[in-house]
């Protein structure tokens, strides 16, 4: 392995500048993280394309679960040439069937209709069978898979993450997500053998006190937000860096 890119995911723009110039290789751009991410705006999509890196922007409309009514996928579509028009990269998006099978149709649609490469996002985790869900993300045209290994840190999903990595087999990127960090990384790419880490590389900023407006009408936790951290950015980069020199 000669190189193992880093994304990291953010939902503002201070913290896409501070990941983008900390050693990030792209950025998945979203908002409301603490949801799992959802769409960005059309505002911070453009304000997203000055980045010195890729971004790829997340096109899910809602919190939940990752089967869409028609009125949902249309919005999606709009989203998606919202993101093209916008000068980004890339998209990250994904839909399942009741089955939980990826919904290949509305799929195939949604990356027929766009120029922008795409990576399949965590609703691969929910898929009844992931091998296969590999395959099937190969034939729609996906540019990689985001994943956990079906477990809810990548850590704990190693052995899928090493079977889903194996039947990629170089014809489409790998890429494990959830809790990764400068103190799992290394583990992580040895056990797997996936080419990418997906990261938020948040810490927590201080909290309120009850008192403050924002927490008492319900704005903010009381634990306080998070937001990206560049030293932890730098950390994960040079984790990541230090494990590709002892594996050569």
């Amino acid at each position: 392995m000669t190189s193992v890119h880093l994304e990291v995911c953010v939902d503002t723009i201070e913290g896409a500048w501070i990941a983008a110039e900390n050693g990030a290789d792209r950025i998945e751009l979203c908002t409301a993280l603490s949801e799992g991410g959802l769409t960005p705006s059309a505002g911070f999509m453009t304000a997203a394309s000055r980045l010195p890196v890729p971004v790829f922007a997340m096109i899910r409309p809602r919190s939940g679960g990752f089967q869409y009514s028609d009125a949902e996928k249309t919005l999606m579509l709009r989203d998606i040439q919202t993101a093209e028009q916008a000068g980004l990269a890339g998209i990250a998006i994904g839909a399942t069937s009741e089955q939980h099978e990826l919904d290949s149709p509305f799929l195939s649609t949604a990356l027929a209709g766009t120029k922008l490469p795409a990576t399949l996002h965590r609703a691969f985790d929910t898929l009844r069978d992931p091998v296969a869900g590999v395959e099937e993300a190969v034939s729609l045209g996906f540019e990689r898979i985001l994943t956990s290994g079906q477990a809810e840190k990548a850590e704990q999903g190693l052995d899928v993450l090493e079977s889903v990595a194996s039947r990629a087999s170089g014809r489409i990127s790998i890429m494990a997500g959830s809790g990764v960090s400068e103190d799992n990384a290394a583990r992580i790419l040895k056990v797997s053998a996936v080419n990418e880490l997906h990261a938020s590389c948040s810490s927590p900023c201080a909290p309120l006190p009850s008192s403050a407006p924002e927490v008492h009408l319900g704005f903010l936790p009381s634990k306080g937000a998070r937001l990206t951290n560049a030293i932890r950015v730098q950390a994960l980069r040079t984790a990541i860096d230090q494990y590709l020199e002892t594996a050569e």
